[in-house]
């Protein structure tokens, strides 16, 4: 059965994203130490959250790329979302609306899905993708806005032998399809007027390169722990 889980105040502010991870870690305690779960970050501004989700429930990190797919024209306006390994959402609205052809369609998803490839290899420097089956996997983000990145993120890791989905901060009305599509979903906060991720954080600074290199490279496990 699908669950859906807010368990906490509607207007809390994080004073970065490693406390919104402590905090997101504490509604995520009952995986802690199950030798199947798997968190992963969504690049670049979930790592930081993942990385001390991963350690708090002694489970091992890596990161998740999803790009979005910009129209044509007007990047900043997204139409969809594609992540690592395929997972797909497109706004048929929109690009209903706009008249995008498919070929259009095609090219976007090619160069952001090289984008991807590039951004994974340079992250994990060599290591392979971990393997999802019969796994837990916890698909951790800075927040949710529309929610589309993040059920691009879902379909494409359904492999796994169950997802959550884990954000500090979103709309109390998530979209009902991710809720639908993810076996849980944990929102820690969602405020009475919502309009950007970064409202519920002091420091939401922009998360680079090296930074998620670094959280990937520090342990979350123990000794003898996968």
């Amino acid at each position: 059965m699908n669950a859906w889980s807010l368990r906490t105040s509607r207007d809390r502010i994080y004073q970065d994203r490693h406390e919104a991870g402590r905090v997101l870690a504490d509604r995520l305690v009952s995986y802690r130490d199950l030798p199947d779960v798997l968190v992963l970050g969504l690049a670049r501004g979930g790592v930081p959250i993942a990385a001390e989700v991963a350690s708090h429930l002694h489970a091992p990190l890596d990161v998740f790329v999803v790009r979005k797919l910009g129209v044509p024209q007007w990047q900043e306006l997204a139409m969809g979302a594609v992540a690592s390994g395929g997972g797909l959402v497109l706004n048929d609205g929109l690009v209903a609306r706009l008249g995008i052809d498919e070929d259009t369609i095609a090219e976007t998803i090619r160069c952001e899905t090289a984008e991807i490839a590039r951004r994974e290899q340079a992250y994990r420097e060599g290591r392979p993708a971990p393997d999802l089956a019969g796994r837990t996997v916890i698909l951790v983000d800075d927040g949710i806005a529309t929610g589309a990145t993040m059920l691009a993120a879902v379909r494409a890791v359904r492999a796994a032998k169950r997802v959550v989905v884990a954000v500090p901060v979103g709309p109390a009305t998530l979209s009902s399809q991710l809720r639908d599509e993810a076996d849980e979903v944990v929102c820690a906060s969602t405020p009475a007027v919502f309009d950007a991720v970064g409202q519920a954080f002091v420091d939401f600074h922009q998360v680079s390169d090296d930074e998620v290199r670094r959280l990937l490279a520090q342990p979350t496990v123990g000794p003898g722990q996968d």
